[in-house]
């Protein structure tokens, strides 16, 4: 791929909406039945949203000063973020899916600080955004 120099690559937007379609399938009705090969392809994609949704939220909340409270909330909710990101499932099924829960939760969380970042305003109704 031919690059020109001094161009401007503007990452795309995070997908939130999608991320939150892959929560759900994690931590809604009807996850207690997860097939392992299924269990670990979700688990795997809440890491890597995570993964792409993190920066983001760094470049978001370094924009505002540092003694903002919304600021200090995301840049702690990475830090958390980042502990599950390490963390590893124990042996067993059960911990399998317990590991992948705590991955789809503190994915939501990000993407709520995400959301709150870039002014994205949330239907409380229906979990989407609001559209004008």
């Amino acid at each position: 791929m031919n690059t020109i120099p001094g161009a401007q690559t503007e990452t795309p937007p995070v997908d939130v909406e999608t991320m939150r379609e892959n929560i759900g399938r994690l931590i809604g009705p009807g996850t207690a039945t997860l097939e392992d090969e299924e269990l670990a392809g979700l688990t795997s994609l809440m890491r890597g949203h995570m993964q792409l949704i993190i920066p983001e939220i760094e470049r978001a909340a370094g924009k505002l000063p540092e003694d903002d409270v919304p600021r200090y909330c995301a840049l702690a909710c990475i830090g958390e973020a980042h502990a599950k990101l390490r963390a590893t499932p124990g042996a067993g099924p059960h911990r399998a899916a317990a590991h992948a829960r705590k991955l789809a939760r503190s994915l939501m969380a990000l993407c709520d600080h995400y959301e709150a970042l870039t002014g994205v305003e949330m239907c409380l109704a229906c979990d989407q955004p609001k559209r004008p």
